[in-house]
């Protein structure tokens, strides 16, 4: 196999691949990756701290990278946050909603900030990206691609991510209705669902017994390592290899949800 090959079905040499969310663990993996493949990565989100730094890594790893603050949470912030892409770059091919928490409260005592904070981070913003962005994509001659996060945890149930796996369900069935929407519009839309991989969102719930139960049912035996999600980010998001993947889901978790036990 040529790496000419490799480079048509998978390469992104003039594409622009927006992650809002790309300040956290997993976005930053995930921007890395898009970057190492050719691509101008915008990462998006609240830190600029946190943003610059992952950016200018990007840049001194030989990559194409900008940082560009967003709320993903706010209609405003994600409409300007697609307005400067295009206004910088001239385009925008993907868009990848990365942002994510989780309260790590007992179901008895989440309260209604609990609750809606994470409602809104991790379905609200998904929604605005896709709503936003997908109107601009359908509205260009080269369409584009959407990759949202769902999780292990969008249709099995585990304690102590209760509104986190509700929401995650959720985006699970906006990315089935969205992709649905624009299919005859040029616009790709699928999701990619981690497992286990230890990231800010799931530190205070992965206590060693929660951890010994999590092993159990992980046939790889092991937690996901940040670099692994880059491969299927890549697939899906292709416009060769991925050509004709919409509405799907690909879950990327050691064999968890296939251990049913």
């Amino acid at each position: 196999m040529s790496n000419e090959f490799v480079q048509s079905m998978f390469g992104y040499d003039g594409q622009v691949v927006v992650v809002i969310g790309g300040t956290g663990v997993l976005g930053g993996a995930i921007c890395e990756g898009f970057a190492q493949a050719g691509a101008t990565v915008v990462v998006a989100g609240r830190s600029e701290e946190r943003g610059q730094e992952r950016a200018e890594a990007i840049t001194t790893g030989g990559g194409t990278a900008s940082f560009i603050q967003v709320n993903a949470t706010e209609r405003a912030s994600v409409q300007s946050l697609c307005e400067q892409t295009v206004e910088q770059f001239g385009r925008v091919d993907v868009l990848v909603n990365c942002a994510g928490v989780n309260s790590a409260a007992p179901y008895e005592e989440i309260t209604d900030e609990d609750w809606d904070k994470v409602i809104s981070t991790n379905l609200t913003a998904t929604q605005l990206g896709c709503q936003i962005f997908a109107t601009h994509m359908s509205r260009t001659e080269d369409g584009g691609s959407i990759l949202n996060i769902g999780s292990v945890t969008s249709d099995r149930p585990l304690s102590r991510v209760y509104a986190y796996s509700a929401s995650k369900a959720a985006v699970l069935s906006l990315t089935k209705n969205v992709g649905r929407e624009y299919a005859t519009k040029g616009v790709r839309v699928n999701a990619l669902c981690p497992g286990f991989f230890p990231a800010e969102q799931n530190r205070k719930i992965l206590q060693p017994e929660r951890v010994a139960k999590i092993m159990d049912q992980t046939p790889m035996t092991r937690f996901g390592e940040p670099h692994e999600l880059v491969g299927a980010s890549l697939l899906l998001c292709s416009r060769n290899a991925g050509s004709f993947i919409t509405i799907a889901e690909i879950y990327v978790d050691g064999g968890f949800t296939g251990s049913r036990l």
